[in-house]
């Protein structure tokens, strides 16, 4: 599913903090309008991902220093308001109070019953006020980033800005196409800190992302600390590609990112690839090779030349170990299981490996994905198959694939040459790598999950994921670098009803995120085949 090295890292750029905060509910923007002119609100339908519904019309509603915003008298609906108020506050330099009761108008958030789904939502404004309104706090937690879209792009800054601050007359209803939206973070190849992982999380809720699939482990390192087999971390966890300094998270770490990741809705989806991708444990636990011998650490880039002892028991102690203290560690519903690539573990003991491995999981009370080669093997009742594959997969390769979403496997779909954000842009940008070829912006946003795989049935598509491999990024600079202008495209493909899909439009409201990312401190690649606002 990746590979190859060669680049230079960009420079660091400044840390811009977005703060997202859960509840569900209305939310109601507060103030009466003035009567001095004020510039031409964002259109309702120039955010991203692009909503399932806008009715444009009416009279903008105007945030002013009277603005209240009024919350249900819920903690959660409550830490939305806090949220939004943090946001709003530093830019405006309005007091905006919040409050759980008071007079109608202003900023609203609400939770109520309605056709909103698990996600969705729906905003109103008008010359009155702003309201937001969910059945989830989820779904109020994605309308609040929509509501920041629909604000001059200052508003993300963290010193006074000149307004105005005006939002479009109408309604949007909103709710996604798939609830699986998710973006992969590989930590292993390169470790990042907890720190830059939650600043990449603000920046995927700002795309209403709700998955963050984290690659724990691989060749070149093992990034998070299991009592039971210390020296994974320690030992294993102490190198990286390169042969940097590598790193690891503690317990506790780990469950910081969980908390900060739930905090913005999003779920921490924990990778630990097996049997292949396994050198860091290997190394560090010589039990675990078939000959008894522990290979060194390793730092360079190839891949599929390792593998876990299939016949040993040992094996299997440790699997069921690392997965306990895993599943223990996160309260989401899935376990990913690796299982790509695993070229050294001959197809029969790849069986044996998956078949002993995934009820371990469902032990431990999660949900099995592994790569789309799990397919081979034979899927548990549940389980989803990541699809990695190229448009150039061979036919056998993706029939195998159809065939298990037709018994009942859901996927997920990542195909390499469309959203792999570590693939470079054009021969010329340094970052990046080239193997599944080179993805500009709009190839990256201009295909269909719902056909991409002929004879999948409908059903079986879960969701879109955005993988970063980091054989070549060092830096949250390299991370935005590659990751934007392409990310907002994979969440919207994952979002947003395939009758809005257009890539003439969509590059128009693409373009216009350029202002909100500088404001953020967000360094991205300046394609030409986008529109890009004058400098």
């Amino acid at each position: 599913m990746r590979r190859n090295h060669s680049t230079t890292p960009r420079t660091p750029r400044l840390l811009g903090s977005l703060l997202l905060v859960a509840a569900a509910g209305i939310v109601t923007l507060g103030a009466a309008p003035t009567a001095r002119a004020a510039a031409t609100p964002t259109p309702l339908d120039r955010v991203i991902p692009a909503p399932a519904s806008v009715q444009p019309g009416g009279t903008p509603y105007r945030i002013t220093r009277a603005t209240g915003v009024r919350v249900d008298a819920t903690p959660e609906v409550r830490r939305i308001g806090a949220y939004l108020t943090g946001i709003l506050r530093p830019s405006t330099g309005y007091p905006l109070p919040l409050t759980d009761h008071g007079p109608g108008g202003g900023i609203r958030l609400h939770l109520a019953k309605g056709d909103y789904g698990a996600e969705g939502y729906r905003l109103h404004s008008d010359a009155a006020g702003l309201t937001l309104t969910a059945s989830t706090p989820a779904g109020l937690f994605h309308g609040v980033q929509t509501l920041r879209q629909l604000l001059p792009a200052g508003v993300e800054k963290q010193t006074v800005q000149p307004g105005p601050w005006r939002i479009a007359g109408g309604t949007i209803e909103d709710r996604p196409r798939y609830a699986y939206r998710g973006a992969m973070l590989d930590v292993a190849r390169h470790f990042f800190t907890v720190a830059q992982v939650e600043r990449y999380i603000d920046q995927l809720a700002l795309y209403k992302i709700d998955e963050l699939h984290l690659h724990l482990s691989d060749d070149q390192g093992w990034r998070i600390a299991m009592d039971s087999w210390p020296r994974l971390a320690a030992y294993g966890g102490s190198t990286e590609v390169g042969g940097g300094q590598g790193g690891s998270y503690t317990q506790e770490q780990y469950r910081e990112i969980v908390r900060y990741a739930a905090s913005r809705y999003l779920e921490v989806v924990p990778e630990i690839d097996m049997p292949g991708h396994s050198n860091a444990a290997l190394a560090s636990y010589a039990q675990l090779n078939c000959d008894g011998v522990a290979p060194p650490l390793y730092t360079g880039t190839k891949v599929g030349f390792s593998s876990l002892c299939v016949p040993k028991k040992v094996t299997y102690d440790f699997a069921d170990d690392v997965i306990r203290e895993l599943a223990a560690l996160t309260p989401g519903r899935y376990l990913h299981i690796g299982g790509d690539e695993a070229r050294s573990t001959s197809h029969t003991d790849y069986v044996t490996f998956m078949d002993r491995v995934q009820p371990i999981v469902a032990t431990y009370g999660k949900t099995v994905i592994g790569w789309h080669q799990l397919t081979g093997a034979h899927p548990a009742q549940g389980a989803l198959a990541q699809y990695w594959g190229l448009d150039s997969t061979s036919a056998a390769d993706k029939e195998q694939v159809v065939k298990a979403a037709q018994n009942g496997t859901g996927l997920i779909l990542s195909p390499a040459d469309r959203v792999y954000l570590d693939m470079k842009y054009t021969k010329d940008t340094k970052l990046g790598l080239t193997w599944a070829g080179l993805v500009e912006v709009r190839r990256s946003y201009d295909w269909d999950p719902g056909g991409y795989l002929p004879g999948v049935p409908a059903s079986a598509i879960r969701g879109v994921e955005a993988p970063l491999w980091s054989e070549t990024l060092k830096t949250s600079a390299d991370i935005e670098y590659m990751a934007f202008p392409r990310l907002p495209g994979a969440a919207e493909l994952g979002w947003s009803p395939a009758a809005t899909h257009d890539w003439d439009t969509y590059k128009v409201r693409l373009a216009a995120q350029a202002p909100r990312w500088d404001a953020l401190g967000i360094g991205y690649y300046r394609s030409p085949q986008v529109p890009w606002p004058a400098n």
